[in-house]
């Protein structure tokens, strides 16, 4: 196909997005006669990728690799006959009952119910460092990978309420938390609660006016240096693991001029369903979920996405 032609392609089900959500309601659609197309986006696989060990989902007793997960879950949606595909999807028009979705601006799908399962990305602090040592202590996620550190000293960077909830959470499991607050006790995002609580807490040390200079180590998180933006003081604290919790970017701004979304970018669902303000258009995952945020959490929701479309495309005549 020749560079700026547009082919166009007509599908019962299209879902957009290859992590646990994604694949999972592919399985679901593929097994309701669907026929889902799936195309994998950015990031095939999602934020599973980039996590080593993974221990809390169920049917992995002895745990498993997040790239090796959701391998699994891949193959488990093409034997069930979905169509997994590369490409991202770069514009939607969702303004009449076909919904319109380009790949990679050179192909024009258009579908009678779409799942959008683009996910949600971790913020970064942009170090070099935290780039190379993520997955070797290096996480932005607390809840995910602080089980690994029990029984040593980390670091967490963040102000608003998840970081303090993550905190208090790495506080039940590592012997000291260290934890780094860029503005003064005045400026914290947090709700006056949680700072409470952790400010409570007798093994989390609160760095305040700080940020975080260098996560150091070759090839596993060793310690963290962190400067006092007033003094301008360096200190090097001795930790095994550095988390960031300065919030996720949900991957929805394709669809911002056709969904509603929430004051951070969230695609907003009716409540107890997946379906969005667009009928025939379903979300799951990360992208919609700013709690919970989990793998399980996400094939749930992706489950529900599916059975929602297989009775919308039903209540339509498809």
């Amino acid at each position: 196909m020749e560079k700026g032609t547009t082919a166009t392609e007509r599908v019962h089900c299209l879902i957009i997005g290859s992590g646990p959500a994604g694949y999972t309601a592919a399985i679901y659609a593929a097994r309701a006669n669907l026929k889902p197309v799936l195309y994998q986006g950015i990031q095939p696989g999602g934020q599973l990728t980039i996590t080593t060990e993974v221990e809390n989902y169920p049917g992995y007793p002895e745990g498993i690799q997040g790239p090796e997960m959701m391998v699994d879950f891949e193959k488990q949606a093409v034997r069930m006959g979905a169509d997994i595909r590369y490409g991202l999807a770069t514009r939607v028009d969702f303004s009449g009952p076909v919904h319109k979705v380009w790949i990679d601006e050179e192909k024009l799908v258009e579908a009678d119910s779409v799942i959008i399962a683009t996910g949600a990305s971790a913020k970064w602090l942009g170090l070099e460092s935290e780039e190379r040592l993520n997955g070797y202590g290096v996480s932005a996620c607390a809840v995910c990978d602080g089980f690994f550190f029990r029984g040593k000293e980390v670091a967490i960077v963040g102000g608003g309420d998840t970081a303090c909830e993550e905190a208090l959470y790495l506080s039940k499991l590592a012997t000291a938390v260290h934890m780094i607050v860029r503005k003064g006790e005045d400026g914290m995002k947090a709700s006056k609660v949680m700072q409470d609580r952790v400010k409570n807490a007798p093994n989390i040390k609160v760095y305040w006016h700080s940020e975080t200079v260098e996560v150091v180590g070759e090839k596993k998180v060793e310690a963290v240096t962190i400067r006092n933006v007033q003094s301008g003081e360096n200190t090097t604290v001795p930790v095994s693991a550095f988390f960031v919790a300065i919030g996720h970017q949900p991957n929805s701004d394709i669809f911002k001029d056709y969904l509603t979304l929430d004051e951070a970018g969230y695609i907003q669902s009716i409540p107890g369903t997946a379906q969005t303000n667009v009928k025939g258009v379903f979300a799951a995952g990360d992208v919609q979920d700013k709690i919970y945020r989990q793998a399980i959490t996400a094939a749930g929701s992706g489950c529900m996405a599916a059975l929602d479309a297989e009775r919308y495309l039903g209540s339509i005549g498809l």
